[in-house]
């Protein structure tokens, strides 16, 4: 992994995903580009040239734009040898995504205020937009992981034939930290497989690809929500791993019609992947 973005605003989930890309980042040597997307201040005219805002108070409100960057760069990244950064004026979203391509980064991280549900985790104005529209992995942080390793992932998915570009690309991501990665199929009564059926469709899903360190696992649970999080929390993984839909940026083995509650305790990084 050669180069990690990381957009931030300053705020507490912005500086809680900072802190993650600064911990992979020394794992794996990686180059972090942090970006921050300015937006004018509006109500500002200058009268001697009838635009909306002034050129001093632009000029002012940049430069104190760039000034807190160098000082969070400072105090996030000390440790991290290779960190640019850039200030781009665009809309959020356009921003990420354009700059993204520009620099060829592997991996967006992003802090999300979501709460207890993976899909609320990933269901923000800004972060689910990216998900689903980014073509490169996305990992989504809610707090601080304090000592992060992606030791232990978890990647769910329903291992149906010919959905395995998410599985590639997690491979492609984590082969340089020596983890396991756990597979995961969840059962729930209204989608029941039996063990063994669920066993050989996932070893027949993983047979051509080279994994190192492998687990499979069959979890039943009331709903594929819960039996992510109940697994993840059992094994104490490090890190969640999904497949995401490229036009509707929803897990494509979730159903929309399964809105239960999750567990209170979804404080994992999510990566999502899209296919």
């Amino acid at each position: 992994m050669k180069k990690i973005l990381v957009p931030i605003d300053f705020s507490p989930t912005s500086e809680n995903a900072s802190k993650l890309a600064a911990r992979i980042a020394k794992l794996a040597d990686s180059e972090v580009h942090i970006l921050n997307m300015i937006e004018v201040p509006t109500g500002v005219v200058d009268m001697t040239s009838g635009s909306s805002f002034s050129i001093p108070e632009s000029m002012l409100y940049i430069r104190k734009v760039r000034d807190n960057m160098l000082t969070f760069k400072e105090r996030i990244f000390s440790e991290v040898e290779n960190v640019l950064h850039a200030i781009r004026f665009q809309s959020p979203i356009d921003g990420i995504l354009s700059y993204s391509e520009k620099i060829e980064a592997d991996m967006i991280i992003m802090g999300s205020r979501g709460h207890s549900r993976i899909q609320e985790l990933l269901i923000g104005s800004n972060t689910e937009k990216v998900v689903r529209n980014s073509k490169i992995p996305v990992l989504v942080v809610k707090e601080d992981n304090e000592n992060f390793i992606p030791r232990n992932i978890v990647f769910a998915s329903s291992f149906k034939e010919g959905k395995d570009e998410a599985l590639k690309k997690l491979l492609k991501l984590s082969k340089q930290f020596n983890n396991t990665i756990h597979l995961l199929k969840v059962n729930t009564p209204q989608n029941f497989e039996n063990t063994n059926d669920c066993r050989n469709r996932i070893e027949n899903f993983v047979k051509h690809l080279d994994i190192p360190n492998y687990t499979v696992n069959i979890y039943n649970d009331e709903n594929i929500e819960n039996g992510i999080l109940n697994f993840s929390n059992e094994i104490n993984s490090d890190m969640i791993a999904l497949a995401t839909h490229e036009r509707s940026g929803l897990f494509h083995i979730f159903n929309r019609g399964i809105t239960r509650s999750l567990a209170k305790n979804a404080n994992r990084p999510v990566l999502t992947l899209r296919v």
